[in-house]
């Protein structure tokens, strides 16, 4: 025992030595801050201490910030152009044209140009509905399939028909499965009611080069080539997904290609297992990732060679209401007529439109929700924009393009190497292609807003097509309903004020006001609140402030619109008491006041008599009610 504790007492001996020693080397702040750390060590740790995971690097993309300027950002889409019908079908080419296609069987040609796009030809291509469009990877050759069992194919640069089939089926999806350079151009086309794949020269005639009708086993509903890898997707209405070859490998299983043998290797059988139809795809630039939307409105991006699953996003509804419960995205009003759209449009096949696209670098994905396109970065896995929130209508195919407009201009060798900045403009314009549900138009985004939108007029919805009688009829019944008028003067006793209104994009204010002017309901009235370097209002029959009615005889709701904002003096707007609660008071600024945007319904805008509003807002004002001292009456209101 003595042996042991003087054993003991020579090794605490020479720990305390150590110590000693080691403290003498440090300067003696130093000395102190370790003291410190160890009380403070002893007095606040009580028992073990957990394991404290080390921060979480955050993932960023390198050079995220250019790839977002070549996409498009404006929250407005910046032009529209008609067809006849509703447009289904929207298609852009890598030879900078672009194709439309409606449900009446008609299919137009469009240019890219340097900003926006020209009208080339338009084709009358189908007696019947048209069920798909391809275009071809060289961006040469586009075809389209109707169901009046008919194929067209088109020579894109030409623009031109340089082929039809009359088939002995009704088709369903058509597919160029062809690379760049192949002596044959090769089509797909599936039958619409069976799991039959025909397989055609797109130049030649309707002599079929092969059937592969041992691929599926029940409809096809998509077709999409990897040009990259010479690989064919398809999708079929059990949700099952096959991957096959084209006429190099004689159309069977690409095993030399991808990383798999089975399918119960991949996570392909994602869509069967979730009882869900995907309703299309479509591949990145370099072929190593495809992305699709399914009826469960979940969007699935996967890896092609290994066929895994590597991004879910949920677009549910059930998820948009919670968040609209939580932290609102749109106005409750809007919120629920979108809602309402939603579920009208699962229960019809225009669902099966909606695509999700690649961004050239292959680093984003476009895809159409309820609150508008999302842009998802899936290097961080979050949404880093959304695009046409503020517009109405519901979004579903889309098409991108990204590319520089391939110019005819003759360049030297001096020019292009010259610092010029007239030679070095960026031509780049990324422009996103959209239909909608149940509308004869498709949208254009860029990074443009609509033009002309400070005169308070908009001409982006482009009037290329003649209206029907059926749409005559229907504008002269509404205007002849309605009463509403462009154009108001309000005769006061200090002068006219002329008022440009804008029914297109609040109708209700418009017949509100409209209605009232017309049955003399101003007549007489005073503005009973003047406030300088602020607004003047009236409408009020009591001249307190505090009455009023709207021609249905309560309070109406607001109708809120990106292009009409309070960005600027003599805007004329609803008064309210909160939201939808619109009578029929109004007012009219004399500065620009964009706090009250989103929160009072802008309806018209000053054109003529600026100097009699900002006159009356110079008045003398009682300092407590704001009502003037010398009585300002509205004489009469004239419409025009």
């Amino acid at each position: 025992r003595t042996y042991i504790s003087t054993v003991i007492a020579r090794i605490m001996s020479e720990v305390e030595d150590r110590k000693r020693k080691k403290s003498a080397d440090l300067p003696e702040d130093a000395v102190q801050q370790q003291q410190q750390e160890q009380e403070d060590g002893e007095e606040d740790v009580i028992g073990p201490l957990p394991d404290v995971p080390s921060a979480k690097k955050r993932k960023v993309l390198p050079f995220e910030k250019v790839f977002l300027e070549n996409l498009p950002s404006a929250e407005m889409y910046e032009r529209s152009y008609m067809h006849r019908d509703v447009v289904t079908h929207t298609v852009c080419t890598s030879s900078d044209f672009i194709v439309t296609a409606s449900c009446d069987g008609h299919v137009k040609f469009w240019k890219k140009v340097e900003e926006g796009i020209e009208f080339v030809k338009h084709f009358r291509a189908h007696m019947g509905r048209v069920l798909d469009v391809a275009a071809s990877k060289d961006g040469l050759l586009v075809c389209s399939v109707s169901d009046d069992r008919s194929l067209k194919v088109f020579d894109v640069i030409n623009f031109d028909m340089i082929n039809m089939f009359k088939l002995g089926y009704v088709p369903g999806r058509c597919e160029w499965i062809y690379s760049g350079g192949a002596a044959t151009a090769a089509l797909a086309c599936s039958e619409k009611d069976s799991p039959v794949i025909h397989i055609y020269d797109g130049r030649g005639d309707r002599k079929e080069l092969a059937i592969l009708d041992k691929i599926h086993f029940a409809p096809i509903i998509f077709m999409k080539f990897n040009s990259t890898h010479d690989v064919v997707v398809s999708g079929d209405e059990s949700g099952m997904v096959e991957y096959w070859a084209g006429s190099s490998q004689a159309y069977a299983f690409p095993s030399s290609c991808v990383s798999f043998e089975h399918k119960i290797d991949t996570d392909l059988y994602e869509f069967a297992k979730n009882k869900t139809i995907p309703t299309g795809i479509s591949f990145s630039p370099d072929g190593k990732f495809f992305v699709s939307i399914a009826r469960d409105r979940k969007v699935r991006v996967f890896r092609f060679l290994t066929g895994k699953l590597y991004r879910v996003f949920d677009e549910a509804l059930e998820i948009f209401i919670e968040q609209q419960q939580v932290s609102p995205q749109l106005p409750n009003m809007e919120f629920g007529r979108r809602l309402a759209v939603e579920r009208e449009l699962e229960k019809v096949p225009a669902f099966l439109l909606s695509n999700a696209q690649f961004d050239e670098s292959g680093n984003f994905i476009l895809y159409s929700t309820m609150i508008g396109i999302k842009v998802v970065n899936l290097f961080t896995n979050k949404c880093v924009r959304v695009i046409g929130k503020e517009e109405s209508v519901r979004f579903l195919q889309l098409s991108v393009h990204q590319g520089q407009v391939k110019k005819k201009a003759i360049v030297t060798l001096e020019m292009e190497a010259s610092d010029n900045p007239a030679l070095r403009k960026d031509s780049s314009d990324p422009t996103l292609l959209c239909t909608a549900y149940k509308k004869n138009r498709f949208y254009l985004f860029s990074r443009r807003n609509p033009g002309d939108i400070k005169s308070g007029e908009s001409d982006r919805d482009v009037f290329n097509e003649k209206p029907s009688k059926e749409e005559q009829m229907a504008a002269m019944q509404s205007t002849g309903v309605s009463g509403v008028s462009g154009t108001a003067t309000l005769h006061t006793t200090m002068g006219d004020i002329q008022i440009k209104l804008f029914p297109e994009y609040c109708s209700k204010a418009v017949e509100n006001f409209c209605t009232h002017a017309r049955n003399g309901y101003y007549d007489g009235h005073i503005f009973h609140r003047v406030i300088k370097q602020f607004m003047i209002q009236t409408g009020d029959p009591t001249g307190t402030g505090t009455g009023g009615e709207s021609i249905w005889g309560g309070e109406f709701e607001d109708e809120f619109h990106p292009a009409l904002k309070h960005d600027r003096p003599y805007t004329v707007s609803m008064a309210n008491a909160g939201p939808n609660t619109n009578g029929s008071q109004f007012f009219i600024t004399v500065v620009a006041t964009p706090w009250l945007d989103s929160k009072h319904t802008v309806f018209g805008r000053v054109s003529r008599g600026m100097d009699v509003a900002q006159l009356v807002s110079e008045v003398k004002t009682n300092s407590k009610t704001d009502k003037p001292y010398d009585d300002i009456k509205i004489i009469n209101v004239s419409l025009k």
